[in-house]
C-alpha cells in the first residue's frame, strides 16, 4: 500500500486543529456539567471519538491510497515532434498581450497539457538555432526547459527559420519510425535571407509542418531593455532613427506549412490554436514502441472516504436532544429558575 497524493500532507495541520478543537470542546463541556452538578453525558466521548476517526479516515482518502495490481502488457506508440520557438527580439512586441513570447509559451504549455505519451523537443531560433531539449515524453522536464527560454538565449539579430527547420530534420535521425512533425511558432519577421530551398528540404525529408503565427498585421514597437536592471530603455530604431514596427509575416509561415502538408494557424488572445491542431496530428502515423509491461494501480480512496463520512455524521448528529432538555430543566430547578 502506498499513496499517490502526498502533496496533500500539509492538510494534516488543519485536520489536527479540528481534532484539538473537538477534544478541548469536550473537556470544557464536562467542566460546565460538573459545575452545574449535572450528569455527564457518557456517550459524548464516543461521539467525539467517531468524529475524530472519521476525519482521520477522510484525510487518508485525500492522500490517495493505492496498491499495485497485476502487471499488464500495453502496446505503446507515440508521435515525435520538434517545436521551433522564435526567440528573436521582435517576440517582445506587445501587440498580443502580454507579449508575443509569453503567448508563444502559453501555446506550448497548452500543447503539453494535451499530449499523452508523444515525444517533444525544443529548438529555439533567432539569428541561429540549437536543440535546447531533445525528444522526450517527460512533460515536467519540458516545462522546466520552456520556463528558461527568452530572447537572450541566442545572440545576434535577424531570424533564421530555415536553419531551425534543417536542424529539426537532422535531429529526428533514425529515432522516429512514424511521421516527423515540426511545429513552428513565430511572427515570421526579419526573414530577408530566407533560404527558399528549405521548402524542397521539407518535402524530400517528409516533414509534416504546422505553423502558428504570433502577432498582428498592425504590429507594434520592439522594446529594448537594460541588460543589468532589466528596465525598458526605449524602442528599437533603424539607421534613420525611426522606431521599428514589427508586423506578423504570415506569408512565409503559410509557405512552410504548405510544403509540409500541414496547416497554418494565427494565434489570438482567445487561444484555440491547439484545439484546431490536435485533431490534425491525431491521425498522423505514430512510432511503435512495441509491447511493454506496466503495473496497474488500484485506487482505494473510496473506502476510507465512505467510512470517514459515515463515522463523522454519526458523531455529529445528536440523537439525545430530549434527554439534554430534561437535564437542563433539572439544573434550572436546582438553581431556582422557572422553566416556563
Amino acid at each position: 500500500m502506498s499513496f499517490s497524493e502526498l502533496k496533500y500532507i500539509p492538510m494534516i495541520i488543519p485536520v489536527g486543529a479540528v481534532i484539538v478543537a473537538l477534544v478541548v470542546g469536550y473537556i470544557k463541556k464536562n467542566k460546565i456539567l460538573v459545575s452545574l452538578q449535572m450528569k455527564r453525558q457518557s456517550l459524548d466521548i464516543v461521539k467525539r471519538g467517531l468524529m475524530v476517526i472519521g476525519l482521520l479516515s477522510m484525510l487518508v482518502a485525500l492522500l490517495g491510497p493505492i496498491s499495485n495490481g497485476k502487471p499488464v502488457e500495453i502496446e505503446e506508440d507515440h508521435l515525435d515532434m520538434y517545436i521551433l520557438l522564435d526567440v528573436s527580439k521582435s517576440m517582445l512586441v506587445e501587440d498580443i498581450a502580454p507579449d508575443r513570447l509569453s503567448h508563444e509559451k502559453r501555446i506550448v504549455e497548452e500543447l503539453l497539457d494535451n499530449l499523452k505519451g508523444d515525444r517533444v523537443g525544443f529548438i529555439p531560433f533567432a539569428a541561429s538555432a540549437y536543440v535546447q531539449m531533445p525528444l522526450t515524453d517527460d512533460y515536467q522536464m519540458a516545462r522546466m526547459f520552456l520556463d528558461v527560454i527568452d530572447t537572450d538565449v541566442i545572440g545576434g539579430g535577424g531570424t533564421d527559420m530555415a536553419t531551425a527547420i534543417r536542424l529539426a530534420g537532422e535531429s529526428f535521425g533514425r529515432v522516429s519510425g512514424g511521421d516527423k512533425v515540426v511545429i513552428i511558432i513565430s511572427d515570421g519577421e526579419d526573414q530577408k535571407d530566407f533560404d527558399a530551398s528549405i521548402l524542397d528540404y521539407i518535402k524530400k525529408n517528409d516533414l509534416i509542418v504546422y505553423s502558428i503565427g504570433v502577432g498582428t498585421e498592425e504590429g507594434g514597437l520592439i522594446p529594448e531593455y537594460d541588460s543589468l536592471s532589466d528596465k525598458q530603455t526605449g524602442y528599437k530604431k533603424d539607421k534613420n532613427g525611426s522606431a521599428v514596427v514589427s508586423k506578423l509575416n504570415d506569408d512565409l509561415l503559410k509557405q512552410v506549412a504548405k510544403a509540409g502538408h500541414g496547416d497554418y494557424y494565427q494565434a489570438s488572445l482567445q487561444g484555440g490554436e491547439i484545439e484546431k491542431l490536435l485533431p490534425n496530428i491525431a491521425f498522423l502515423e505514430k512510432s511503435q514502441d512495441g509491447v511493454r509491461e506496466r503495473k496497474q494501480f488500484k485506487h482505494w480512496y473510496q473506502y476510507p472516504l465512505g467510512l470517514g463520512l459515515l463515522l463523522f455524521l454519526l458523531g455529529y448528529i445528536d440523537f439525545r436532544r430530549p434527554t439534554i432538555h430534561r437535564s437542563v430543566r433539572q439544573a434550572n430547578n436546582k438553581i431556582g429558575v422557572n422553566n416556563d
